[in-house]
């Protein structure tokens, strides 16, 4: 399966955080799924981290590269998912989330995520 990571769930996996469910975990560490992470998240992570959000706090340039040297692969953000933004229903008002939601169906890959109302949008989800 093709897995992107919504934003917490990449970090909690980077932390080893107890936050990450053993369902998470299992399938991160299935190495049948290609993982795939957003410069969206990376984004996200800059911005709340400058806020002073504790749990964004991470050194970017090194979980990039963590991420890349363990296998994931990079999806930047291009046109075909701003117009996925665009198309889709006002269920969840986060930016990030959006876009990551756009890049699922855009990209043809599933979501991995453990908020409930981004699961809610009819794009393949698998809810961790």
């Amino acid at each position: 399966m093709k897995l992107l990571l919504d934003t917490h769930i990449l970090l909690w996996a980077a932390q080893g955080s107890e936050q990450l469910s053993s369902k998470a975990k299992a399938l991160i560490e299935d190495p049948e799924n290609q993982l795939y992470f957003s410069a969206a998240s990376l984004w996200e992570i800059a911005i709340k981290n400058k806020l002073g959000r504790a749990d964004f706090k991470v050194d970017l340039a090194v979980l990039r590269r963590n991420l890349l040297d363990n296998g994931f692969e990079e999806i930047a953000i291009n046109s075909a998912h701003t117009i996925g933004v665009d198309a889709l229903p006002n269920i969840h008002k986060d930016p990030f989330d959006r876009m990551l939601i756009a890049q699922t169906a855009v990209e043809g890959i599933t979501l991995m995520t453990a908020d409930s109302v981004v699961a809610g949008y009819p794009v393949a989800v698998v809810s961790v």
